[in-house]
């Protein structure tokens, strides 16, 4: 691992190796595929170790710039998902944050950890003002990821993106303030 944030003593998040992690990544985005393609478009393009190697390889350029931050979600010493500041807006110190998590570490509090700990170095680290996440309205796990880090919902998007089913699905927008940060 290198370059960790240190949210827990089983849990961190780190700048992803491109040629270490990606294999592991990829054994737990094929692992969760038939879970996450329901939500996640982007999970449909990812069919081999290669595919992922080149998004890391992307993620880090895009860091290096300074429009994003894509860390790997460490979890007893396995990579066992991804948390991102997908775009950085340093005209109004906000940034959206999207997140995938391997079924098997699912239902432990991994990724209300690691959102927390996104939260910390965008209020912190980064000087940010406003934090984003949208989950589709059906997506019960996510939105109640956002819900229990305190994330307020400002509305829903209608129609917001297309899935894999071909369908138009609407989002909720939340949002969490740096004024509102723990006060919840």
């Amino acid at each position: 691992m290198m370059f960790a944030y240190q949210v827990n003593g089983n849990l961190s998040l780190a700048l992803p190796n491109p040629e270490k992690d990606a294999e592991k990544l990829f054994a737990s985005i094929k692992d969760s595929r038939e879970s996450m393609q329901k939500w996640l478009p982007w999970v449909k393009d990812v069919q081999s170790v290669e595919d992922e190697l080149k998004f890391l390889k992307h993620v880090n350029v895009n860091f290096g710039k300074g429009e994003s931050l894509n860390v790997a979600i460490w979890w007893k010493q396995q990579p066992v998902g991804m948390i991102s500041f997908n775009h950085i807006k340093r005209a109004n110190m906000s940034a959206d944050i999207g997140y995938w998590l391997a079924r098997k570490a699912r239902g432990q509090g991994v990724m209300h950890q690691a959102l927390l700990g996104m939260v910390d170095i965008g209020f912190k680290d980064y000087g940010l003002n406003r934090l984003e996440i949208e989950a589709a309205v059906g997506n019960d796990g996510s939105n109640h990821v956002a819900q229990k880090a305190g994330f307020k919902l400002d509305g829903t998007l209608r129609a917001n993106i297309r899935l894999l089913d071909g369908q138009y699905h609407d989002h909720n927008l939340y949002s969490l303030l740096r004024s509102e940060w723990h006060q919840f």
